[in-house]
Order: structure tokens, then C-alpha cells, then sequence
């Protein structure tokens, strides 16, 4: 099978550093970070008291009041970065074939807000059991995918993929593979979550996964900080228009770079900690490098997972040393979770956004709040510590790994 060339048209973002693609972008170049105190609940007896909230976000701007107030905040994050993407993308809903086109979308966890706030005031009163006739539509992580499409009339493949903080990458990864394969001329993909809730942020405390620098939060995501102590819990949403290239040449789109190769692999080792070789995280770049084609030394930058755990981080580098070998030292490596928190499954679509526009722009993001360094890391790799760097970017990697061993790595190309 002669495989179709895929493209990407239309960005979205909605993020704790921007909520635009400009206002993103703009965050990233200038090192900014996204964390700070909780606001959407009071957080003073919890462990971790801050996050990375998508802020100055008012649904009813963008959607209808009553429909607004049917979904979950994850799904308005879904529908208004699929809304900018599909306005960037100038697509013309009315001339193009709505049977060809579909939603693919990614959610690690959906609609906690809903969940918790009808199971935890289920029974108030007398005991009689009181649940909104809109919980289950509000919780079920597959509405995003499913309002997305009703809003644009696109009738082919509507799902969410659920692979925990790899979910919108897996998402990207199916839609390119229904484009390339002839199923689907148009994709809207993406990831979308909220989960800055008590739940949320009580559960990955209970876990030992967020970070505790309540005295400086905006310095507390340090990915490959020897004083790193855990991830800073992010949320918002990330849409890539997804195109084959004829059919976008001949609609004269603009066109932001290629998507030439989608990896995935399992570590089939633990549900939360990573395999101590990096053995996962090294097979999911090769598949990613052998389904595009390419040879190790094409990469130029790598947006890694880079949570700023302390097993997680390095583990993620000692794979990367051994996929890349002395090619290493010539990539650039940033961590862009180092501003935006950890967007559990809505990662891989930000950070996808991110490496798109790295691209574009021929500017690699930093990896900001770096103190002191790892003497486990070799030094001389370029972490793009703190600050922004100016390069030649012709291709990059975005790597996203989940609990239960989900990898998933995309590469883009420079068009």
C-alpha cells in the first residue's frame, strides 16, 4: 500500500501559559511558568496546595450557556481549542467531504470534576439519591470526541483514546494512520483534561507524584533538577488539524509542518514507575524513527516527557543515549512541562502544538527552573536549560509516556 502524506493545518491550545496558540507559544519562548496557587478549591489542608490552572477562562464566551453548563471542563477545553484550530485551519465545513472526516481525541481521565462533585452530594438531605440526567454525558471521557463532531457535522471515526498521560498522543498517532492508510482525509485530534480537582490533586498526593514546594511553585515543575521532587499537576486541551497533503494542497491551506512517523511501545514492567533501563521509552523512539523512515541523526530537538520526577527523568535521558548514541549531544532537549505542568493526557496534544511551532518559529523551548544539577545526567548533553535557543529545527521527536507502560512518540517534519 502506497501510504498518504499527512500534514498539519490548524493549532489549538488552551493552557496554564497561554490560551491561545500565540499566547502558548509566546509563554514558551519566554520561559514562563503556569504555576501557582489553587483557585478552583481550597487547598490549605491538602499537601500540595498550587497546580497549573488554565486561567481568566470563561466558557460562556465561547459556548452557549445551557450547552456550556451540560459539559464537563474538559470538554469545553476540547471544544474551544477545536474551535481555534478549525478557524486556523480556514477549512470551508460546507465544501468538504463530512464523511471523510473525523475526531480522534485523547482524555486520561475525563470528567473528574463531574464525577466528584455528583458522588459527593449525591444524598444530601434526606438521603434520596439526587444525580443530574446530564452526570454520565458530563463524566464519560468519549463526549469530548462526540460534542467535537455533532459541532462540525464530521461523520467518520469518533472516539477518545484512554492511555493515561500518553492519550492524546495515542489519539494523533490513530488519526495519522486513518489519513495515511485512505480511511479519513481530515482528522481533528487532540487531548483535552481537568483534573485540578480535590480528587485529583488528593489522589496523585496519596501517590507521592506532585510536587510539595508550596513555598515556590513557580519554580516546582524543575525537570532534571537534582532537587526535582515530583510533577506539578496541569490541565487545558491542545488540537492539531490533521490533513492529507493533496487534499490540503488543493484547497490552498497553509500548511505548519508534516507528521512523517508515530511510534508506540509498552515497558510491561509496573503501573507507575517507568522500566529502570529505559527500555520502553528506547523502543517507542526507534519504532517512531523506523515508521518515518528516519536514522537517529535527523533529530534535531526532542520534547521529552520530562516531568520532573526523580525516576521518571532520568530514565527517559538514559533512553535517549541509547537511541541516539553520540548524536546525543547535538539535539536539543527541553522539558515544555517545566511551564505548562503536567497535562496527564492531554500532554502529548500541547506539547505537540509546542513542537509544531518549534518548527515554525526555529526556536526550541527551554526547560526552565534549573538550580543545580543532576550529576546522574550527563552535562554535556543540551538540556536547553532556563532560556529559549535559536537553531535550524528540520525535525522533531515528542515523546509521551503513561502509568501502565503506555509510550507513544510522533516525530514532525519541516515542510
Amino acid at each position: 500500500m502506497q501510504l498518504r502524506r499527512v500534514v498539519i493545518t490548524g493549532l489549538g491550545a488552551l493552557t496554564p501559559i497561554g490560551n491561545t496558540v500565540s499566547e502558548f507559544w509566546n509563554g514558551l519562548a519566554n520561559g514562563v511558568s503556569g504555576a501557582a496557587p489553587i483557585t478552583k478549591f481550597d487547598a490549605t489542608k491538602f499537601r500540595t496546595k498550587f497546580a497549573c490552572e488554565v486561567k481568566n477562562f470563561d466558557p460562556e464566551q465561547f459556548l452557549d450557556r445551557k450547552e456550556a453548563r451540560r459539559m464537563d471542563p474538559f470538554t469545553q477545553y476540547a471544544m474551544v481549542v477545536a474551535e481555534e484550530a478549525i478557524q486556523d485551519s480556514g477549512m470551508d465545513l460546507a465544501t468538504i467531504d463530512v464523511d471523510r472526516a473525523g475526531v480522534i481525541w485523547g482524555s486520561g481521565i475525563g470528567g473528574l470534576r463531574s464525577f466528584q462533585d455528583e458522588v459527593s452530594g449525591f444524598a444530601v438531605g434526606d438521603g434520596t439519591p439526587r444525580f443530574s440526567p446530564f452526570f454520565i454525558t458530563k463524566m464519560i471521557a468519549d463526549l469530548s470526541a462526540g460534542y467535537i463532531s455533532i459541532r462540525y457535522g464530521f461523520r467518520g471515526p469518533s472516539y477518545v483514546t484512554v492511555s493515561a498521560c500518553a492519550s492524546a498522543t495515542n489519539a494523533i498517532v490513530d488519526s495519522f494512520n486513518y489519513i495515511r492508510m485512505g480511511k479519513m482525509d481530515i482528522a481533528i485530534t487532540g487531548g483535552s483534561e481537568a483534573a485540578v480537582t480535590e480528587a485529583g490533586i488528593g489522589g496523585f498526593n496519596a501517590m507521592k507524584a506532585l510536587s510539595e514546594r508550596n513555598e515556590s511553585p513557580e519554580t516546582a515543575s524543575r525537570p532534571y533538577d537534582k532537587d526535582r521532587d515530583g510533577f506539578v499537576l496541569g490541565e487545558g486541551a491542545g488540537c492539531l488539524i490533521l490533513e492529507e497533503y493533496e487534499h490540503a494542497k488543493a484547497r490552498g491551506a497553509k500548511i505548519y509542518a508534516e507528521l512523517v512517523g508515530g511510534g508506540m511501545s509498552s515497558d510491561a514492567y509496573h503501573i507507575t514507575a517507568p522500566h529502570p533501563e529505559g527500555l520502553g521509552a528506547h523502543n517507542v523512539m526507534r519504532n517512531a524513527l523506523n515508521d518515518a523512515g528516519l536514522k537517529p541523526e535527523d533529530i534535531d530537538y526532542i520534547n521529552t516527557h520530562g516531568t520532573s520526577t526523580p525516576l521518571g527523568d532520568p530514565q527517559e535521558i538514559l533512553a535517549i543515549q541509547k537511541m541516539f548514541g553520540e548524536h546525543a549531544y547535538k539535539i536539543n532537549i527541553s522539558s515544555t512541562k517545566s511551564m505548562t505542568g503536567h497535562l496527564l493526557g492531554a500532554a502529548g496534544a500541547v506539547e505537540a502544538v509546542a513542537s509544531v511551532l518549534a518548527i515554525q518559529h526555529q526556536t526550541v523551548p527551554p526547560t526552565i527552573n534549573h538550580f543545580t544539577d543532576d550529576e546522574s545526567l550527563d552535562s554535556r548533553l543540551n538540556f536547553t536549560f532556563n532560556k529559549a535557543q535559536q537553531r535550524k529545527l528540520d525535525i522533531v521527536l515528542s515523546n509521551t509516556f503513561g502509568f501502565g507502560g503506555h509510550n507513544c512518540s510522533i516525530i514532525f517534519k519541516k515542510i
